[in-house]
């Protein structure tokens, strides 16, 4: 069974709607592990956003699941990740003015810059994975770059799966779930770590956790919309059952 790695940035989110102190993202990581979280997901955005230096911190100092940071492949949080070494750094595009990641990284385009990011990281002692599409050539140039993993993004799957009538059987939808389980056997075949994560729901996630060696599933919104409802510690135990 694939491991879950859970998402907070939307709890800070909510903080930093008030400009206060609650909820503390740190007290939502407590409660995701109790729920089962395998993996605690940060993205400490260039902008700050949501989650912000202290967060990075703290999470780093009391978390005993994975802490993952997502991060754009800049010098500032290059710096910020070798000085607190979580376990494990996502590089992700990363737009001021987007919402949410719109889409995987340019490896191809930026190969020689990821190369010399993802060695920093790997010299600081830090798991890299790299945020892509399901695209064959943007995973064999994650090779190159010497990522331990890829995280293929979901987001194509979970909008066709929204439109075309959450029918896994649908051609849109079965079209999206054959690409990402040919990313995967790629990702496995160059000797990297497959993950997925974006977008991915309650109703949506079964069919990609049945695929053939996928290793962490990588969810936020879904989860901490649904705890607003029951709780996080059982929003997230509800997730882990629909990964089994």
């Amino acid at each position: 069974m694939a491991e879950l790695g859970v998402n907070i940035d939307h709890v800070a989110t909510l903080r930093q709607a008030r400009r206060t102190y609650e909820p503390d993202p740190v007290w939502a990581a407590v409660e995701a592990e109790l729920g089962g979280a395998d993996v605690l997901t940060i993205h400490l955005r260039e902008d700050r956003r949501h989650i912000n230096d202290r967060d990075l911190e703290l999470l780093r100092q009391t978390v005993q699941a994975k802490l993952n940071l997502e991060m754009a492949a800049t010098e500032e949080m290059v710096a910020i990740a070798c000085r607190q070494r979580p376990q494990m750094a996502t590089l992700v595009p990363e737009g001021r003015q987007e919402i949410t990641t719109e889409g995987g990284l340019d490896v191809v385009g930026e190969e020689s810059r990821l190369r010399d990011v993802v060695a920093r990281l790997k010299g600081a002692g830090i798991f890299v994975s790299l945020f892509v599409d399901a695209d064959l050539r943007q995973i064999e140039a994650a090779a190159r770059v010497g990522a331990d993993a890829c995280e293929i993004h979901t987001g194509p799957y979970a909008e066709a799966f929204h439109c075309h009538g959450r029918d896994a059987m649908a051609p849109a939808i079965a079209s999206e779930i054959e690409k990402i389980a040919v990313a995967g056997a790629a990702i496995r075949e160059l000797g990297m770590r497959f993950n997925a994560g974006h977008a991915l729901n309650y109703h949506n996630v079964a069919a990609i956790a049945r695929l053939p060696g996928l290793a962490e599933l990588h969810i936020g919104h879904a989860i901490v919309c649904r705890a607003v409802f029951v709780g996080l510690r059982q929003a997230v135990a509800e997730m882990k059952a629909r990964l089994s």
